[in-house]
């Protein structure tokens, strides 16, 4: 079992690998990757302990906000990487980090590491 869990809600295939390849670049063998493509996948993920979430907004099944909200009650750290607006984010969620596609991949791992923290970061790399 890896020492990271990182969850990616994404449904198009090329975008999530490319975050995917983003992550591990940045977290190397010590992440574990769970992608998922419909807001009913991402609910019952949601139960499960995560180091950070990467979330689009529109996906199969709807928006991704009450998923947002119960990763924001849980304190786990997440961003949206969306091609919708940030005006189109409820109230309670505009503080999120908002990565707008098209994404560097720079800013995405940018995000996980300053998410998984960099002292932790640095064990995982020995």
């Amino acid at each position: 079992m890896a020492d990271i869990r990182v969850l990616i809600v994404e449904d198009d295939p090329f975008i999530a690998m490319d975050i995917e390849s983003a992550v591990a670049e940045q977290l190397g063998d010590g992440v574990e990757l769970i992608v998922v493509e419909s807001v009913a996948e991402a609910r019952r993920m949601t139960t499960k302990q995560f180091a950070c979430a990467l979330l689009d907004i529109d996906v199969v099944g709807g928006k991704t906000f009450d998923v947002a909200s119960t990763l924001q009650e849980t304190g786990t750290p997440f961003a949206f990487v969306s091609g919708s607006a940030p005006h189109e984010v409820p109230t309670a969620l505009r503080g999120v980090r908002f990565l707008r596609k098209p994404f560097s991949t720079r800013e995405v791992a940018a995000f996980v590491k300053s998410a998984v923290g960099s002292p932790r970061l640095k064990a995982l790399q020995g």
